[in-house]
């Protein structure tokens, strides 16, 4: 059976915005960095600047990985092969597209990449 319509076009739109969030929040980061930006000061101000940049890096690569993800989840669903699992190739749970919409994995396959991933972790 295939996914139906409605589901696909519900993730699409979640998918929408969740990227719209994503890019507004590393817009606001940038300029609450840009504007904490002052130079000088003494040890401990430039020490908190340099832990603000180390934060905004870090958050803002976080949120890239995520970007790619939804931004592949557009192209599977543009692609026609949006819902499938990338380990089994079984249809992902309905409930599972809707509370991550940018999932690859059912929640078997995410079993098995996990086991996988582990047993090649101890090697």
């Amino acid at each position: 059976m295939a996914i139906s319509e409605k589901l696909v076009t519900e993730c699409r739109t979640k998918l929408l915005q969740t990227k719209q969030d994503i890019l507004n929040r590393v817009k606001e980061a940038r300029l609450n960095l840009d504007q904490n930006e002052e130079k000088g000061g003494d040890e401990g101000d430039q020490t908190v600047r340099v832990l603000a940049e180390q934060e905004f890096l870090s958050m803002h690569e976080r949120l890239r990985g995520q970007l790619m993800e939804i931004e592949s989840a557009l192209a599977r669903i543009e692609g026609g092969t949006f819902g499938y699992c990338e380990e089994t190739e079984e249809e992902i749970e309905p409930e599972r597209l809707r509370a991550i919409p940018w999932t690859r994995l059912s929640i078997e396959g995410a079993e098995i990449r996990e086991s996988m991933n582990k047993r090649y972790a101890r090697g």
